[in-house]
């Protein structure tokens, strides 16, 4: 299990501080009216050949931070530091032109929606060798040879290659986004809920697939989602975001049997466990998420939090390593005895 303590060598990617803002405007002359703080000083890091989960609840910020990671979208502010296939480590956040496109190659992407995310107008082939086009890489036999490679990869007949995507099911389009994820060689793959559009039976292929991936081809992945049953499964270390903030971050095996922050332990509450006999604890939050333009002081989540005390209303928290590679954003950190997603779900029926 991957932890914080590893030395930063095996750190292929990390993000310091970093912040994305979308203004606002009202009225008639539209007038900028203030800032949505859809990332708000997030930092973490990603060591090579682990996966790390991005987790918390819709409109937290992680798909955006994912989006400012490989630079899909400009962050306002903050570093994010890649460790090239050469050597040096450069700022995404700062590279523009030239310099940015040759270090993007070792980054992709993996989209939510499979269906949106493949151009209904092309071809398996163009859809899977576009980024080799990009790129010049090859002559068109022998990008024709790589797309046959990278179907098989995934799971693929390679003469697939001439169809279009409405010829195939959504479990086998991820794949073909997967396929086109891979065309390059990347080192860091940056999934975005790339199956929670996906059938559950389907959900467990793909996650298979690109466990299989990673092992085969020495991938790291910064894996994005809300279902924490899907997080569980495939990531080394968990990251949980809350309006903007990251909250807690731990190995996924401490995360889930001792969490320490009050809103992990109510996310994991909702995880479905194994046992037809067991009556889970769900533990129901008050109120809504903030509104992101317009946080509330201090802590951002004691307004529905069970365990705020008076500093929570006033101050913000500062993550606090705990123990090794858990760190924490709760004042009552050390206090609190949180129950794990197994002790949520332990109670059984009168008589079992």
């Amino acid at each position: 299990m991957a932890a914080e303590t590893q030395p930063a060598d095996r750190r292929l990617l990390e993000v310091k501080d970093l912040r994305k803002l979308f203004p606002f405007s009202r009225g008639l002359i539209r007038r900028v009216r203030g800032e949505v703080k859809a990332v708000d000083g997030v930092s973490f890091h990603v060591n090579e050949g682990e996966t790390l989960g991005l987790v918390g609840e819709t409109g937290c910020g992680k798909t955006t931070t994912a989006r400012c990671v490989i630079r899909a979208i400009d962050p306002t502010s903050g570093q994010v530091l890649f460790r090239t296939q050469d050597g040096p480590v450069v700022d995404m956040a700062a590279l523009q032109g030239g310099h940015l496109r040759a270090v993007r190659r070792e980054m992709q992407m993996i989209f939510q929606d499979p269906f949106s995310s493949l151009n209904p107008r092309m071809t398996l082939f163009d859809l899977v060798s576009e980024p080799l086009y990009n790129y010049r890489v090859g002559n068109r036999r022998e990008r024709e040879d790589r797309v046959a490679e990278l179907l098989r990869l995934v799971g693929l007949r390679p003469e697939f290659m001439r169809r279009f995507p409405h010829a195939f099911s959504g479990g086998q389009r991820q794949r073909i986004g997967i396929a086109r994820a891979l065309a390059l060689n990347p080192r860091l793959i940056l999934a975005d809920e790339p199956v929670s559009a996906l059938d559950v039976s389907v959900q467990a292929q793909v996650l298979n697939l690109l466990k299989g991936l990673q092992a085969q081809l020495g991938l790291t992945y910064l894996f994005v989602a809300h279902d924490l049953s899907v997080v569980r499964h495939i990531s080394n270390r968990v990251v949980v975001m809350y309006v903007g903030k990251v909250v807690e971050s731990a190995p996924t095996r401490r995360l889930f049997t001792a969490p320490k922050h009050p809103y992990t332990e109510a996310l994991l509450s909702a995880v479905p466990v194994a046992d037809p006999r067991a009556r889970a604890q769900r533990i129901v939050l008050r109120g809504d998420a903030p509104n992101p333009a317009d946080p509330p002081t201090g802590c951002y989540f004691h307004p529905r939090c069970s365990y705020a005390a008076d500093v929570c209303r006033t101050d913000t928290p500062v993550p606090r390593e705990i123990s090794p590679g858990h760190v924490v954003a709760c004042h009552r950190a050390q206090d609190l005895e949180l129950k794990g997603v197994h002790q949520l779900g332990a109670s059984k029926h009168d008589g079992s």
